[in-house]
């Protein structure tokens, strides 16, 4: 599998790459731009990531499919690689929609955390509109139903893990990957760790679907992150962080890592947990202040990267760096946590 994983690794990556410089020069001539609101200038950049990512995902994992089956005469897995690509493609393309639609601005007028109002999905309907993406992994009865609760223990929950864990699990992770970003480079780097830990610890457990799924992904979002980094040449938009949370679900489950992810997953949980203050209507922005460094836009902190910005004077390079480090820091605690380290 090692040597059909490589490449297909070098794959995605390449052709994610490769595709990009033209991808970002459609999206400006097509006027599918957001505007960087924590630079000086506040310039237009393209924002939509999420189909670049998936087309060099998806040529990735089929050469490995590929591989796997005309080389090495098997088609293990080739399932539950086929629905988590089915997930995956189905969620990006709602992400992709939405991404349009938010782009269209509405009205001037702003709420009071200072959110223009546009079309696009508003926050109760995100859920609704990525559930029927789980409807592969449920379809094939993905993953473990042997499931690890707090107090009590293991619990085999039978036919309800594909029916109520599953849906959760890929609903749950892709709006809770969009509720962390903002930043440059933010939520393309702390991915590209998560789902680097996911992949390495489905590895270590023989997990072939699972590893190969993280890590092809993996090498995609690092391409991605070359023009993401900052400053960007291209926003993620939703299309590319519902791609990477069904992927973190789909990995999950397929890999029956789910305590090992839950860990790992800790900065995303207690961005959940502050954004639940405002009805998840903050965002994760700071205000530019003369200096370069950023600042919190509210009194009261709803965000990681706000009590970030109030611990020290942090331009946005540094804020980003040192949430990517708690996030190397929870995927090192996951692998404490399994008995790895």
């Amino acid at each position: 599998m090692s040597n059909a994983l490589y490449v297909a690794m070098a794959v995605s990556f390449v052709v994610t790459y490769a595709l990009l410089p033209k991808f970002i020069e459609f999206l400006r001539l097509a006027g599918i731009v957001g505007t960087d609101i924590q630079k000086p200038d506040k310039p237009q950049v393209a924002e939509m990531g999420g189909a670049v990512v998936l087309m060099g995902f998806l040529t990735g994992i089929f050469l490995f499919t590929w591989v796997r089956i005309f080389l090495y005469g098997t088609a293990e897995n080739l399932i539950e690689i086929l629905a988590a690509i089915s997930t995956i493609t189905l969620i990006t393309i709602i992400g992709i929609f939405d991404d349009l639609g938010r782009l269209i601005k509405t009205t001037v007028q702003k709420d009071k955390f200072g959110n223009i109002k546009k079309i696009g999905l508003k926050q109760w309907q995100k859920p609704l509109f990525t559930l029927p993406a789980a409807i592969p992994l449920m379809a094939i009865m993905a993953g473990d139903s042997s499931v690890m609760l707090p107090v009590i223990g293991t619990v085999d929950v039978g036919i309800l893990f594909p029916l109520l864990f599953v849906p959760i699990g890929v609903v749950g992770a892709s709006n809770a990957i969009n509720m962390l970003a903002g930043l440059n480079g933010l939520e393309v780097g702390m991915s590209v760790i998560l789902l680097g830990s996911m992949g390495i610890y489905a590895f270590i457990n023989g997990q072939i679907a699972a590893t190969a799924l993280a890590l092809i992904m993996v090498a995609a979002l690092l391409a991605f992150l070359k023009f993401n980094w900052i400053p960007a040449k291209i926003l993620p938009g939703d299309s590319l962080l519902y791609c990477i949370g069904a992927t973190v679900a789909a990995v999950a489950v397929i890999g029956n890592i789910e305590r090992f992810t839950l860990f790992a997953f800790t900065p995303w949980v207690v961005e959940l947990l502050l954004k639940a203050r405002t009805k998840f209507k903050a965002e994760a922005f700071g205000v530019l202040q003369k200096d370069g460094t950023l600042k919190p836009p509210y009194e009261k902190t709803y965000s990681l990267t706000h009590v970030v910005m109030r611990i020290g004077n942090f331009r946005e390079r540094e804020i980003v760096a040192i949430i990517i480090a708690i996030e190397i820091f929870f995927s090192l605690f996951a692998f404490w946590m399994s008995g790895i380290i």
